[in-house]
């Protein structure tokens, strides 16, 4: 595919999977210190899609993410800080400390939040699809899952009633092989996810989801597709997690020897390659970029060490709208 990519995207874009690669790697760290409070789920290898696809919108497009999410975070612009604040049970975080690192979510940035149930996300993709049809905004929403939420019933529901009301969403599969420790090869009877899309009458498509390049010419022309009125795309990017499926997963399903061949395929890596190849970036540019966002990482983390706990007298608050009471409710009109 050729790169007719500005070389300023392409920095941007490699600075983004760099500081998603660091932010995993000090978020192992702290899980190995115990300083997180939940499990950590990592995106390494996986870093490409979401930086190409995020990098094209804006704070009114929406995102619904995954158990996996911090790379979809860090792409659509979240705070490091409060990220971590978040996985270390601190107020500062931006679910006060509560949430953890499945459920962080930044509504500033259109990021309608992480998710612990698997397929939770895609139906409130859908809804958010939907508000953006009603308020007639020229907006998408785009829902990141994983093979394993594809079997999900939310999956099916959700492309199937966005195919009907032809509804601006771009549902993303990220296939990185395995659902926890079971493989797609033994969890469906199909080669491709994206060919389920032919049973609800929209466009499918499976592209190299570790090809910076292919991921964001793909993610632009659903884009332009979306927003012309034709209705939902479902996008599967092939991938895999160089990691276990959390942290302290013995991997056992899975081999060595499997797992080194999809390393020497890192997204990283390859964008590396292709900067110094046809953009004439050196090594030095590189490892300058590496040091950056390293020392933007670890600053982060040390400033979210130091915020304080949530105090136990706030435990209830955010569980209800405080002005519950005084909403007033009106029947639902068309008019």
């Amino acid at each position: 595919m050729e790169t007719t990519i500005s070389k300023a995207t392409m920095l941007d874009m490699y600075r983004t999977m760099i500081r998603i690669r660091e932010f995993e790697a000090e978020a192992i760290e702290l899980a190995k210190a115990n300083i997180t409070r939940a499990a950590v789920h990592t995106y390494n290898g996986e870093e490409a899609i979401a930086t190409g696809v995020c990098v094209q919108l804006s704070n009114d497009d929406y995102i619904t993410s995954t158990h996996r999410g911090h790379g979809h975070c860090i792409a659509k612009g979240a705070d490091l800080r409060r990220m971590f604040a978040e996985l270390m049970g601190r107020e500062t975080g931006y679910c006060k400390g509560k949430g953890g690192s499945m459920h962080i979510a930044d509504l500033a940035t259109g990021n309608l939040g992480a998710n612990g149930i698997v397929g939770g996300g895609i139906p409130m993709a859908m809804g958010a699809g939907l508000g953006l049809q009603v308020a007639k905004e020229k907006h998408v929403s785009v829902s990141f899952f994983g093979d394993g939420a594809s079997n999900e019933g939310s999956f099916h529901e959700a492309l199937n009633m966005a195919a009907i009301w032809n509804l601006p969403v771009i549902f993303i599969c990220e296939n990185n092989k395995y659902g926890i420790s079971t493989s797609t090869a033994k969890s469906m009877n199909i080669e491709y996810i994206a060919d389920r899309a032919v049973g609800y009458g929209i466009k499918g498509l499976t592209v190299n989801g570790n090809d910076i390049v292919e991921v964001y010419h793909t993610f632009a022309e659903a884009k332009d597709y979306v927003l012309a009125g034709n209705g939902p795309v479902l996008l599967e990017m092939d991938t895999f997690r160089m990691a276990g499926h959390y942290f302290g997963d013995n991997e056992n399903y899975r081999s060595r020897a499997e797992v080194e061949k999809w390393k020497a395929k890192d997204p990283i890596l390859r964008c590396e390659k292709l900067l110094k190849e046809d953009y004439n970036i050196d090594q030095e540019q590189l490892d300058a970029i590496k040091k950056e966002e390293t020392q933007h990482v670890l600053k982060a983390s040390e400033q979210a060490k130091q915020d304080p706990e949530p105090l136990i007298e706030d435990m209830l608050d955010d569980l209800y709208d405080p002005t519950f009471e005084e909403i007033e409710w009106n029947a639902f009109s068309k008019a």
